[in-house]
């Protein structure tokens, strides 16, 4: 049996521009049904995304991109994101993010006539994806899974 190639290729891509097209090791992405890693020769999949941080994996280097909603379809070879939103650390305004949770915290808290909860929800999560993003690596991150 022949071996397999350790890497397959990533491409996210969001309605602006093609974020990341690179062949990686490994990715681990947040699903609406929980997190959920991707190694070469993956049984296919279609899978929504949930707001959340998608890390990859390249030889020694983590990296990691706020995804902010979306689709990921999974083969063998290749894994491809059409996300709503995808930033990288160095794209994010930790003070606008900032600001954005304590708006969000403020309308879910006094609960306003008319509040769209849901979408308070929403703004508030996708501001604390963003501050976690570019807070540095967790601990966990900083060693090769």
């Amino acid at each position: 049996m022949a071996e397999r190639s350790k890497k397959f290729r990533l491409r996210i891509v969001t309605p602006a521009k093609t974020s990341i097209d690179k062949d990686v090791d490994m990715v681990i992405m947040q699903t609406i049904d929980g997190q959920i890693g991707v190694l070469s020769g993956h049984e296919p999949l279609t899978t929504v995304l949930d707001v959340g941080t998608l890390r990859y994996y390249d030889d020694e280097k983590i990296e990691r991109v706020a995804l902010l909603g979306g689709f990921a379809e999974i083969s063998q070879k290749e894994v491809v994101i059409l996300a709503d939103i995808a930033e990288h650390p160095d794209e994010i305004d930790a003070e606008r993010a900032k600001r954005a949770e304590e708006r969000a915290r403020k309308r879910i808290k006094d609960q306003a006539e008319g509040l769209d909860y849901l979408r308070a929800e929403l703004a508030l999560r996708k501001s604390l994806v963003r501050q976690q993003l570019v807070s540095g690596p967790l601990t966990s991150e900083k060693t090769k899974a």
